[in-house]
């Protein structure tokens, strides 16, 4: 059945235009609400109760009420816990034995945009069917139940508490973080009081940039997605690390002490290698994005690797599937399932610093058997139903760079999920050799694209 609302994400738009509007997550609210209903009452659970959560955007105020209302009329219970990361309400959810928790949050992007994702009562993503079901659900007319069995709303006044007690349980009791300085950027997003308690609480003298959100500026020139302003701080104040999460703190880049970048990749790499010293690892889930440079390293380790659909819900899918415990993106979404049900910034910082204290090593000499191989990504504009793969100038193309490539690189060549883009990606031990051959494919299409 083809999704109408859901994406791989959630639920995910430009705020005051279908679907992020007010009257929408209403509906949205009670839709969700009479899933769970109905569910509860099947399984004799009592009436339900959710977990709402939302990053700092302006606009969290605003869609958390709609929230609120929707659930009230389907006769949903409501927590509210204000601003907190994305994988502390799958935590809250799971440690409070509620139904769903639910989040307000766009992740990476800026302000103006929001969206609305789920968790089950695990703590993990929605299953599929349920989304279907909401889906569904939302295609009814909005009613409302009778006055007695409205749904009521309450603040879960020590989630902060909570949370920070959580993260700090996933590092090891034997050790700390005494004698680190470290900078953390939070992109001025949900984990803003979070990651300094955190992380000064186990021993770190601790610098916070990007920590000051006024609904407006999350995700602005700070946090993963834009590592230059921790490089900056981390090298101006003579740290030993930098730590940058996004604006609902589900990913995680780091910088070292001379101020380069680490990602999700390199990152993956320093946790699991230090762990298979100790404890071997069957394998390890990337996606179709992953560096090939990783693929191999973890190989020469003799640790196994597959790669899942991008998205850390797909990593998630496949981790289960192989029973599997440590996955991630390049992005910096990391999956320890030893840890935690799902992806968390905070959590994995604390799996890398406790791989460094274990093995006594920098972060640089960590991930220093790891050679990432070069490579170069143009995106392509491309007209709305435009068949690509039956381009034959593409094929050709393609077929020549594999030839030229060899097993010295890999193509990937696909659409992109919320664009009319075509992403075409080489990865090669040469730079100039992944550079030329990307570049032909792109010119093939006839299109000019875009490097990024």
């Amino acid at each position: 059945m083809t999704r109408q609302y859901f994406g791989t994400d959630g639920i995910r738009g430009r705020v005051g235009i279908s679907p992020i509007t007010p009257d929408f997550v209403m509906k949205l609210g009670y839709a969700a609400g009479q899933v769970l209903a109905h569910d509860s009452e099947e399984k004799h659970q009592g009436r339900p109760c959710v977990l709402i959560g939302k990053d700092t955007r302006i606009s969290g105020y605003m869609l958390e009420a709609a929230l609120e209302a929707g659930f009230a009329a389907a006769g949903v219970d409501v927590m509210l816990c204000g601003p907190m990361p994305t994988p502390a309400i799958a935590y809250l959810t799971r440690a409070l034995r509620l139904q769903a928790g639910v989040v307000i949050s766009a992740s990476h992007n800026p302000f103006e945009v929001n969206g609305i994702k789920f968790f089950s009562s695990q703590g993990d993503k929605l299953p599929d069917e349920k989304e279907l079901e909401i889906e569904a659900a939302l295609n009814k007319p909005m009613g409302c139940v009778t006055s007695e069995k409205l749904g009521k709303a309450k603040r879960l006044e020590d989630a902060r508490g909570r949370y920070i007690e959580f993260c700090k349980s996933t590092f090891p009791n034997d050790l700390d973080l005494r004698g680190l300085r470290i900078v953390v950027d939070t992109a001025h997003g949900a984990a803003y009081n979070i990651a300094q308690p955190v992380l000064h609480e186990l021993g770190a003298e601790v610098i916070t940039i990007g920590a000051s959100p006024n609904g407006l500026n999350i995700n602005d020139g700070f946090g993963a997605t834009a590592p230059a302003a921790l490089a900056e701080a981390v090298r101006a104040n003579r740290a030993d690390l930098g730590i940058a999460l996004d604006g609902d703190a589900d990913r995680l880049v780091m910088v070292d002490a001379d101020g380069v970048v680490f990602d999700g990749d390199q990152l993956l790499y320093a946790i699991t290698a230090t762990i298979h010293e100790q404890t071997p690892i069957a394998g390890v889930v990337g996606t179709l994005m992953s560096n090939l440079g990783l693929e191999k390293a973890l190989k020469k380790l003799g640790i196994g690797f597959a790669r899942a659909k991008v998205g850390d819900r797909y990593v998630l899918e496949q981790l289960k599937e192989r029973g599997w415990l440590y996955g991630g993106e390049s992005s910096g979404h990391i999956l320890c399932l030893d840890k935690h049900s799902t992806g968390d910034g905070m959590v994995s910082a604390l799996q890398v610093l406790s791989a460094m204290r274990r093995a006594k090593k920098s972060l640089k000499e960590l991930v220093e058997p790891l050679k990432m191989y070069p490579q170069t990504m143009i995106n392509v504009r491309i007209e709305k139903g435009f068949d690509w793969q039956s381009h034959s100038p593409l094929q050709n193309a393609q077929a020549q760079a594999a030839e030229a490539l060899g097993d010295t690189g890999r193509i990937l060549i696909r659409a992109s999920g919320t664009e009319p883009l075509i992403r075409v990606m080489v990865e090669a031990e040469d730079a100039e050799l992944a550079h030329n051959q990307a570049h032909l494919m792109a010119e093939s299409l006839k299109i000019k694209g875009n490097t990024k």
